[in-house]
């Protein structure tokens, strides 16, 4: 049977406080309301919960079981009540994002490390993945991606600045190969690949020149799936890498590159966040 949880509020309140009238004053009803909410509860339950008297409240032996067992929940309820309204007041929980290795290093972790100084309560969870993922259904609260690629049921916005894409090999892998005059001379080098997990083939080196594009499908003894191999690779004299221009950038000073070509730009793309916390991050960010 449902019980009228006013009428055990009323109840607690009475017992706790002692009295009709306190108790009355701190639900803001009147003391002859809170006594027949009392009454109706003891009718109910065919039980005496409180003993009155001209001067005094107390307890019989059953109100004092009763309050045992319930007091503490309207306690919880209450704190509970209270944390939604801090949350309200304050950006906290969860944010979980799926993307790959070289945007979290160059993009998200510097934009997102003041925001999560400034808000402790916000937790961020990466889910480093190259392949296209549905966000709602895996539960994620944004993508990111290189390029275009992106589901096209997806809404999409660019974050970070443009990206330059680069070929390069280290100088010890041109000691025994000639350096390449056009991309299609890439056919005949070992040219380091990187599987694509959205569709399961390899990537293709597209470049671009006074607006005319050229895709060529490399060969090559290696092939990754996240780009710190590849880099490594190249470095150890193991083929032609393509990769941002950013990861070849730490070895440039010390002549372990040799870059020959830079091709078209691209963007970073992040999918909308869904969530508040993450909605909160989406503000402050400054891309």
């Amino acid at each position: 049977m449902r019980r009228n949880l006013n009428d055990l509020l009323s109840f607690v309140t009475v017992a706790r406080e002692g009295s009709f009238t306190r108790a009355a004053s701190l639900l803001g009803v009147t003391q002859s309301a809170l006594s027949q909410a009392v009454s109706g509860l003891e009718a109910r339950l065919d039980i005496r919960l409180l003993t009155r008297t001209t001067r005094s409240v107390s307890l019989t032996a059953a109100g004092e079981r009763l309050l045992k067992a319930i007091g503490h929940r309207f306690d919880e309820i209450e704190a509970e009540l209270d944390a939604l309204t801090e949350m309200r007041d304050k950006p906290a929980g969860t944010v979980r994002i799926t993307c790959g290795e070289h945007v979290l290093r160059t993009t998200l972790l510097p934009k997102l490390t003041p925001v999560l100084r400034e808000y402790p309560d916000i937790n961020v969870e990466f889910d480093i993945n190259y392949g296209f993922r549905d966000i709602v259904a895996d539960r994620f609260d944004a993508g990111v991606r290189l390029g275009d690629t992106i589901d096209k049921d997806m809404i999409a916005v660019p974050i970070g600045p443009q990206l330059r894409m680069a070929v390069a090999a280290s100088p010890a892998y041109f000691d025994v190969h000639p350096i390449p005059r056009s991309p299609r001379d890439l056919l005949k080098h070992n040219c380091i690949n990187q599987r694509m997990q959205s569709a399961g083939g390899l990537y293709v080196w597209d470049f671009e020149r006074r607006g005319q594009h050229l895709n060529v499908r490399v060969d090559g003894q290696l092939i990754f799936n996240t780009s710190p191999s590849m880099v490594d690779s190249a470095l150890a004299g193991l083929g032609v890498a393509f990769l941002p221009e950013e990861e070849f950038a730490p070895y440039l000073q010390g002549g372990r590159w040799s870059v020959f070509w830079r091709t078209g730009v691209l963007r970073f793309q992040a999918t909308t966040f869904i969530t508040r916390a993450a909605g909160s991050l989406h503000r402050h960010f400054r891309w």
